[in-house]
């Protein structure tokens, strides 16, 4: 390590401990004690490589305050590096991106090579949801929160047995009861984000323009409620009925 540069205005005895941002101040290069000093953290040399290690080994997104708490840094300096590491990578056209998930980071493949990766795949290995499934996932996550009598209320059908699964695979989850009836309240969590590659629920597509809007069918299930229909999680469990 090169010695500190000592100012010339030091009397004699004077210790060089007193020189503290002079001497920082005038050294040529950048050479720390320890692994985070300041200068380091500075540079984009030392914080790109730490991020890109932690995102590598992430099982799900990681928020930017996580990884400045792990690396000790201020949270808008984090934050910028993660959109540096981002431009870089869709400037370098790698066959991965940097994406924002909620609240989080994580590495994902481009979606312009799904067919590569899914010829890679074992048939059969990752299992898939059923339709029954995939249009109650989406009443849930266009009407949350919501009921399972007012899911099965639009489905037509007994929806017990494909809630369970959803839950089971953590894309719903219940959130809160409903004041009247105490049916409970079901609605999407940031794993279905994830998965579906949204930051939020803003960013899911409109409904269609000839489908009612929740507040068209707050109305008609208002009405079904007056003309007799129980309100209550009644439906038992058993073939929901879709094929």
């Amino acid at each position: 390590m090169s010695e500190p540069v000592v100012s010339d205005d030091l009397g004699p005895g004077q210790p060089s401990e007193t020189l503290g941002d002079e001497r920082t101040m005038e050294q040529s290069a950048c050479e720390p004690t320890t692994e985070q000093s300041a200068c380091e953290a500075d540079s984009s040399g030392w914080l790109d490589p730490r991020l890109e290690a932690l995102l590598i080994v992430a099982t799900e997104p990681v928020s930017a305050t996580e990884l400045a708490q792990v690396l000790e840094l201020p949270l808008p300096e984090v934050e910028a590096g993660l959109i540096r590491l981002a431009s870089f990578y869709d400037a370098t056209g790698r066959g991965f991106e940097l994406r924002r998930i909620g609240v989080g980071w994580r590495y994902y493949t481009r979606t312009q090579y799904d067919g590569v990766i899914a010829r890679s795949v074992v048939e059969g290995q990752s299992g898939k949801l059923t339709r029954a499934g995939l249009e109650t996932l989406a009443v849930i996550a266009y009407l949350q929160p919501v009921s399972r009598s007012r899911i099965a209320s639009v489905r037509g059908v007994n929806v017990d047995s494909v809630v369970r699964t959803l839950v089971a695979r953590g894309l719903v989850h219940e959130v809160d009861k409903d004041h009247d009836s105490g049916a409970g309240l079901l609605a999407t969590t940031t794993y279905f984000l994830e998965r579906m590659g949204l930051a939020s629920l803003d960013e899911l597509p409109p409904l269609a323009p000839n489908l009612p809007d929740a507040r068209a069918l707050d109305e008609e299930l208002a009405r079904l409620a007056s003309a007799g229909v129980d309100g209550h999680d009644t439906l038992t469990d058993g073939d929901e009925g879709d094929s």
